[in-house]
């Protein structure tokens, strides 16, 4: 398995008033993603200089140390550190499904593909953070049943009813409608397609951009294109080119997918020949 990758937003915790720095007078941080691999640990909560994390979390309602995650072969682990609170992991793409990690609790199987971790704050929000769970295997239907040496697995595990699909279509639709000389559509284009959806309506440029990057480093392992060094807009560019190419190639979406994406509206439809 590829692992699993774990982001926290920018402005995750809590800003002091002034300004200047977190609750320990430390500058304020930045998002952060982190790619962990098989037996790999992430530790995350208030930390201190004795108290290292990965994933630091602002509000002093959280523990210095509030718990871990650590990735196994097919899946991972929720560790809750803390003596009184128990966090919830909410599964974004479900129909409201969500599991209580409830406190001291060791190494909680996650079995979502995309989850939110939620911790309790002292104020009315919450702190959360994402994690993108390892490649979820499915069987051949033709290779169910004997030995599970003999079986065969899908080389593209991908799952219809997700989010990261519905971009990956978006992606393709110029292609699938027989559009070929448009260019791949930009992020902010994906933006605005699927903004009708009800997924989708609060859907951002970042969380597309994360999107693709885990449709080409942990779905379809694609590696860095060439050219990587002209910047990362040309890094950015080559890296839809290869999703789509090998998405339409092999018949990872095809024209019945179109049906998920929301209806274009006439204005809308013209708007893919401007990209760049």
């Amino acid at each position: 398995m590829s692992g699993i990758v774990v982001h926290l937003p920018q402005g995750s915790g809590n800003r002091p008033p002034d300004g200047s720095g977190d609750a320990d007078g430390e500058p304020y941080r930045d998002a952060v993603t982190l790619r962990l691999g098989p037996g790999e640990v992430a530790r995350f909560g208030r930390g201190s200089a004795t108290t290292p994390v990965e994933l630091r979390l602002v509000d002093e309602a959280i523990s210095r140390l509030a718990g871990e995650i650590r990735v196994t072969d097919d899946h991972w682990q929720l560790s809750n550190h803390s003596a009184t609170q128990s966090y919830l992991v909410e599964n974004p793409e479900g129909a409201g499904e969500y599991l209580r990690v409830p406190p001291r609790r060791a190494g909680a199987p996650i079995p979502f593909e995309f989850s939110r971790v939620v911790l309790p704050t002292r104020g009315g929000s919450t702190v959360a953070f994402q994690v993108y769970a390892p490649d979820h295997v499915y069987l051949d239907p033709d290779g169910a049943g004997g030995p599970w040496e003999n079986r065969t697995v899908t080389a593209y595990s991908l799952d219809e009813t997700a989010t990261y699909f519905l971009v990956l279509v978006a992606l393709c639709e110029p292609r699938l409608r027989d559009e070929s000389p448009v260019a791949v559509p930009t992020t902010p284009q994906i933006v605005e397609r699927l903004r009708g959806h009800p997924a989708c309506a609060r859907l951002t440029a970042r969380a597309v951009s994360s999107h693709i990057d885990y449709l080409a480093e942990e779905k379809m392992r694609i590696a860095a294109p060439a050219g990587a060094e002209t910047g990362r807009g040309a890094r950015r560019n080559g890296k839809r080119e290869a999703i789509v190419g090998l998405a339409l190639r092999f018949g990872l979406v095809r024209e019945e997918h179109l049906a998920l994406l929301p209806p274009r509206a006439g204005a809308g439809a013209a708007a893919w020949e401007s990209a760049p």
